[in-house]
């Protein structure tokens, strides 16, 4: 039984401002994450990736960092969340995320020239969080090994489309007429 899949199609729908969201645990944080839905989530990200390759994992805050940490915990490679407060520490690069619903700034530390990565988010929506992100570690001079979220929401505009970053996904959905649809059940674009 795919966990993923059934949460995803049990997911309650809200609408704001003429818009249809599902409401889930990985994207959310509510209703409750169950530990064998992020089991099966770990997993499917460990499989997905070439982590011999990946000295650190970079996620941004809040809804990447329980993925993010699990994953951590189970490769025991570190773990560096891209905060939306700036502390001021040596190194501190700053940066602008641009999503369709806000812009503010993010600041990531402890990532360095020459750093290989694991770009890991929840969900990838507008794509304009991991542009950013991209951004910056090409700017650093980090070598980004690859860009895995573990939900694509698929029909709107994407920020990542017609650049060079293909992100991996574990499940592309779409909401329809109140539903959430599993569009890709493997995820792979």
């Amino acid at each position: 039984m795919d966990r993923l899949q059934e949460s995803l199609r049990d997911a309650p729908i809200v609408e704001k401002s003429g818009y249809q969201y599902f409401v889930h645990p990985i994207s959310d944080g509510v209703p409750m994450l169950r530990p064998e839905l992020l089991r099966e989530i770990v997993i499917k990200i460990i499989r997905k990736v070439e982590l011999e390759d990946v000295d650190k994992i970079v996620t941004p805050a809040a809804m990447g960092i329980h993925i993010s940490t699990a994953v951590s915990l189970m490769t025991d490679i570190p773990l560096v969340v891209v905060r939306k407060r700036q502390y001021g520490l040596d190194g501190e690069v700053a940066l602008s995320q641009v999503t369709g619903y806000s812009e503010s700034e993010m600041y990531m530390n402890d990532v360095y020239e020459g750093d290989r990565v694991l770009l890991l988010d929840d969900v990838l929506s507008t794509g304009g969080t991991l542009k950013a992100l991209c951004g910056a570690l090409e700017e650093i001079g980090a070598d980004i090994v690859d860009i895995v979220t573990v939900i694509k929401k698929v029909g709107g505009d994407n920020a990542l489309e017609n650049t060079k970053y293909e992100p991996k996904t574990l499940i592309n959905v779409d909401v329809v007429d109140g539903d959430v649809v599993i569009v890709d059940e493997t995820g792979d674009d």
